[in-house]
């Protein structure tokens, strides 16, 4: 069964455009994980620190493996100190629909 995650990272103030282009390297580099089948960045229009990211996983495991890439802990570690809170998280267990 897939695994999936939804949430929103508001950014300290004024550096919701940073956290952005991270969090969009993030994906460019996910491109070539063939257990990342969605991660979906977006922007919040009139909350220009909020940035909003949708993934989908082949499975929990291969999300908490992907956590453990070298790329991706040093990304880690440039968005930690632009990130004031991270709120409405939620896992979910995605069904299918396009993209999957």
């Amino acid at each position: 069964m897939s695994y999936g995650l939804h949430g929103k990272f508001t950014a300290t103030p004024g550096n919701g455009p940073a956290l952005l282009q991270i969090l969009l390297q993030a994906a460019e580099g996910l491109r070539q994980n063939a257990d990342c089948l969605i991660y979906l960045v977006s922007s919040q229009p009139g909350e220009p620190d909020a940035v909003w990211v949708s993934e989908v996983w082949t499975s929990q495991a291969a999300h908490q493996a992907s956590l453990g890439d070298e790329a991706t802990r040093t990304l880690i570690a440039e968005a930690r100190p632009l990130i004031a809170a991270i709120s409405d998280r939620v896992e979910l267990a995605p069904q299918g629909g396009k993209g999957l």
